[in-house]
């Protein structure tokens, strides 16, 4: 028995076109592929937009579904990396293997710590219908919240068997998501690990196998509890781990539970109208105190995905990186005033995604929406097993209010 996965990005769809909406005119000229912009010199006026116009539409563009990565690289570190440049307004095509010769002694290197689970299961309802559950969230040891879909949504009271192995009762409703009993004489991760499936994103339509298991993960992975995996860190092997020790640039961890609303889609032209999703993170203070020292010597806080990005610019607070768990719903657009991360690697996102939308705020709308085309044309992988983009410094000038 097989469901398609669930699909939470219905209206995210693969073939947007780039629209634009022209606001003001901005002094310089992209630099082209590998060219730098040069101080002094008289260049073309170019339309920009103004953060305040920016809608749902201006983070469209263009993508053959070709370029969607189905399958990971058959070696992390062997993915293609777009370098970006906003100081000196330069784009790169270098591979990831090159990424710990990029950075400085003096940095910090920030990674989500995050394990996926196999939250997917598959089963009957009590009618014998079929019935899909993902669990977004556990929440005691044996209970949980969760998407649920089947033919109709089953009540509370209802029950749900999987594998022929335990039943499951539907306790309540949460919003959206569904309040499951798991069975008492076995831990809720182990029944999963058991009998669970890797919950990949919507837009790999296979079913899940055995090299997912692995390659879904980051190699440091080792807090169980995200639904998606944080994939800036998938490109990391043990011997890009070891270059990095070797250069003597420091690592940390965070962690950020990425749940099933990092696929949610904007559905409103007006961005301030979208609801963000609510992640739970964690930051120690071991994490906190080398974060503040790396600052303290001129280095940078290197974040490893979007992850890593919102959970520190979430913990910042009074002047400082406050340590602690909790949830964000921080929703970072253009016009963001970044105060935690100086510097990110991330992969290629959905178009008009809140992911791509945070990338624009980090690196400036105009730059980031050249480089996708850039890597549109190059034959760059997109997506969670795709390849990735350094943004070497964040754009001083893309400053403001833009977060909720």
């Amino acid at each position: 028995m097989e469901l398609p996965p669930l699909d939470f990005e219905s209206s995210a769809s693969t073939s947007f076109t780039t629209s634009a909406c022209l606001a003001v005119m901005a002094p310089a000229r992209p630099a082209s592929i590998g060219e730098s912009a040069q101080p002094g010199k008289q260049q073309q006026q170019n339309p920009v937009l103004t953060c305040r116009a920016m809608q749902r539409k201006d983070f469209s563009y263009e993508l053959p579904p070709g370029l969607i990565a189905l399958r990971p690289c058959p070696v992390r570190s062997d993915s293609r990396l777009l370098c970006v440049d906003p100081r000196e307004d330069r784009l790169d095509d270098c591979r990831f293997g090159d990424f710990p010769d990029l950075l400085q002694p003096a940095d910090i290197v920030v990674f989500n710590n995050a394990r996926v689970i196999p939250a997917r299961l598959l089963g009957n309802k009590d009618s014998g219908g079929r019935v899909e559950v993902l669990v977004e969230r556990i929440t005691a040891p044996h209970r949980a919240l969760a998407h649920v879909r089947a033919s109709k949504s089953p009540h509370p009271g209802s029950r749900l068997y999987f594998a022929d192995a335990f039943e499951v009762e539907v306790t309540g409703r949460a919003g959206d998501l569904f309040e499951l009993s798991f069975p008492d004489s076995v831990e809720l991760l182990d029944l999963l690990e058991a009998h669970g499936h890797i919950p990949l994103p919507p837009y790999i339509r296979r079913p899940d196998d055995a090299a997912d298991h692995e390659r879904y993960q980051t190699v440091y992975a080792d807090r169980p509890g995200a639904i998606a995996a944080p994939t800036a860190g998938l490109h990391f092997d043990r011997a890009v781990m070891q270059r990095l020790a070797d250069r003597g640039i420091e690592s940390a961890f965070v962690t950020l539970h990425v749940g099933a609303g990092t696929f949610q889609p904007v559905r409103s032209e007006n961005l301030d109208e979208h609801v963000m999703h609510r992640e739970v993170f964690e930051l120690d203070s071991a994490t906190c105190e080398r974060i503040a020292s790396a600052r303290q010597r001129g280095g940078r806080v290197v974040a490893i995905g979007t992850t890593v990005v919102r959970t520190l610019e979430s913990a910042y607070r009074n002047g400082r990186l406050e340590s602690g768990t909790g949830e964000t719903a921080l929703f970072i657009r253009p016009g963001y005033r970044f105060r935690a991360v100086d510097a990110m690697l991330t992969n290629f996102h959905l178009p008009e995604s809140t992911l791509l939308m945070l990338v624009c705020a980090f690196a400036g709308h105009a730059r980031i929406m050249r480089a996708y085309r850039h890597a549109v044309a190059a034959g760059y992988r997109f997506f969670s097993y795709g390849d990735a983009m350094f943004i070497s410094a964040r754009d001083e000038c893309a400053r403001g209010a833009g977060a909720t």
